[in-house]
């Protein structure tokens, strides 16, 4: 037998990793082990992520072939009047399309068209539906956030009794599993304009939802050119507008102007400019919406002498200060590359944990509150109005090194996504980590957070004593969190080296997992 080529796979949970895993094995593309993948996850891990919310992707190839598919869906046609901001959880909250499916589809389809991608989507959904209707043990995560809302839940209608799981037993979801196979029946768009459909539309009404059946016929894909920045020899790729890859984007752009590689891993100076850094870059990221919907902002976000100037503005000696809330969010990141170096680097989510809180009448699904996301303040940038997309915190990553995929990486937790990849890429890049190393590294987030409501900088206690009274001495109001702690969020990355060559690993903080994945090559 000849030697095989590897793949590898990423995700926040093995049995989603072990479905993508066995796509590449049997000659799969990385864009179709990710559906499988995504499918999975939509059933393993019902409080971060499912079929409805939305997912964000990017996509490369070793032929120059850079796409990003964002599967943001759009708020109502008919919205209520808001005197106030839109709740959090509840029907209110359930305000925009779910484009997660959608986007599986669109990216078959591109898999078909530029990659050879030839397995069916049915046969991609198998391993999902029978994880739905078999059931699986939930996670420690799983239960960490059902226990860590336990007090709210009796507010969310008909939550309680599907998605209640007695530890150590089977949680079985049968109504998920029904849903799922009508879109392995119908195809994805059933989800939008079919069987599946009409299930949904008739669920929202009754829920209270503005979501009607022509918003779901209307969610569609959008298929753009991904944002680039150079750092220190590599191409980063991040979603477009209305997502903060821009910010993502931005922060790396301002490390850029500082040798990071100089001073050690730990050191409280790196982390005051990574933090520095990142409020440099937030300041700008409330300019940041859908673009059909809003005037461009009055500057490239990736100016570089704008960014220069951001990078002249950091104190090395003292910390800005920060009274800026913070926004909550929760998904899942996950990747693939397969023996030809195609990749796939995807965050798919329902927002917060949880999502709205609302299910859908009896078709297992969880609908998202990202409208949440918008504003309702007469003439916010972010204003919500019919059709518009929200600012979006989905930011998944792609490096490349002389035009071929080279590193992918993404994280969840909203406004933390940008604040981990600063750690996560100058870790890998900067300090040549491993992706084990990168993603075991003493992570940050910056002000006011679900779990502490002061203007604070949580640090993961791993920092050390010594470092965070340096960084309270900067006039950071360091609070330290236990290390490896789950508030953290679950980060994943790729390495590609060359053809036969590739590392990969998912959080410490979680229980996902990376797979190397190799198929004998013919005789």
């Amino acid at each position: 037998m000849n030697a095989a080529r590897p793949g590898m796979v990423t995700s926040p949970h093995p049995l989603a990793s072990e479905a993508g895993a066995a796509v590449l094995a049997s000659g799969g593309t990385a864009i179709e082990a990710a559906v499988a993948i995504a499918a999975c996850l939509s059933v393993v891990m019902p409080h971060f992520c499912g079929i409805g919310g939305d997912a964000v992707w990017l996509v490369a190839d070793r032929q120059g072939g850079q796409r990003c598919f964002l599967g943001i869906g759009q708020a109502a046609e008919t919205l209520p009047a808001y005197d106030s901001a839109i709740p959090l959880r509840g029907p209110a909250s359930t305000v925009t399309s779910a484009c997660a499916v959608d986007s599986w589809g669109h990216a078959l389809a591109y898999g078909a068209d530029r990659w050879g991608g030839t397995q069916a989507f049915a046969d991609l959904l198998a391993p999902a539906i029978a994880l739905a209707r078999d059931g699986y043990v939930p996670s420690r995560s799983q239960q960490f956030w059902f226990d860590f809302r336990r007090d709210e839940i009796p507010q969310w209608k008909g939550f309680a009794e599907r998605f209640s799981a007695v530890p150590g037993a089977l949680f079985k979801q049968p109504g998920l599993a029904r849903s799922l196979s009508l879109l392995a029946e119908d195809g994805y768009r059933s989800f939008y304009d079919g069987r599946l459909a009409e299930q949904l539309a008739e669920g929202l009404a009754a829920a209270g939802s503005p979501l009607r059946a022509a918003d779901l016929a209307a969610s569609r894909t959008r298929d753009e050119i991904p944002a680039s920045l150079g750092y220190r020899g590599l191409t980063l790729l991040a979603p477009p507008a209305p997502t903060q890859g821009l910010s993502t984007l931005a922060i790396m752009g301002i490390l850029s102007h500082f040798d990071l590689a100089a001073l050690s891993p730990t050191s409280p100076r790196r982390y005051h400019l990574l933090v520095e850094a990142v409020k440099q870059a937030f300041l700008d990221r409330r300019l940041i919406a859908d673009p059909d919907c809003a005037e461009p902002p009055p500057w490239d976000f990736l100016d570089p002498h704008r960014l220069a100037a951001k990078a002249a503005a950091i104190d090395p000696a003292r910390a800005l200060p920060w009274p800026h809330p913070y926004q909550h969010g929760d998904t899942v990141y996950f990747a693939a590359a397969d023996e030809q170096g195609r990749c796939a680097s995807v965050l798919q989510s329902t927002y917060f944990d949880w999502g709205s809180g609302v299910p859908i009448g009896d078709t297992g699904i969880l609908w998202q509150n990202r409208g949440a996301a918008f504003s309702t303040i007469p003439g916010d940038r972010n204003g919500i109005e019919p059709g518009k997309r929200p600012f979006y915190t989905l930011n998944p990553g792609i490096a490349l090194r002389d035009g071929n995929p080279h590193l992918l990486y993404g994280t969840q937790g909203a406004d933390g996504q940008p604040q981990t990849l600063s750690v996560l890429l100058s870790g890998l890049i900067d300090h040549g980590m491993t992706p084990e190393e990168a993603l075991a590294q003493p992570r940050f987030l910056l002000g006011k957070t679900f779990s502490d409501s002061r203007d604070s900088l949580k640090i993961e206690a791993s920092l050390g004593g010594a470092a965070m009274e340096t960084l309270a001495a900067l006039g950071h109001e360091v609070a330290p969190l236990p290390a490896l702690s789950p508030i953290f969020g679950q980060a994943g990355a790729i390495r590609l080296t060359d053809a036969n060559s590739l590392s990969g690993a998912h959080d410490p903080r979680g229980e996902g997992n990376a797979i190397r994945c190799q198929r004998p090559l013919p005789q």
